[in-house]
């Protein structure tokens, strides 16, 4: 089998081109710290909601507010 340098010259270069973003792709995933522990300092920050909206309705609210934020740009 040739050196993967000679097989990936072969190749056309718009593939050529995926190669290399696929191997930025991995070399930046090695590269990602790794997460901290979760953080629950927002527990009990919807307390106050308790009273209007059920633990479902309160789930379906926060995915609303969440999908505004993303449309804005947050």
């Amino acid at each position: 089998m040739k050196p993967l340098e000679e097989r990936i010259k072969e190749l056309p270069p718009d593939l050529a081109q995926e190669v290399e973003d696929f191997v930025e792709f991995l070399l930046e995933k090695r590269r990602r710290k790794p997460r901290g522990k979760l953080k629950l300092d927002w527990a009990g920050a919807l307390a106050d909601l308790r009273d209007q909206y059920t633990s479902v309705e309160l789930q379906h609210q926060a995915l609303e507010w969440w999908a505004d934020d993303v449309s804005r740009g947050h």
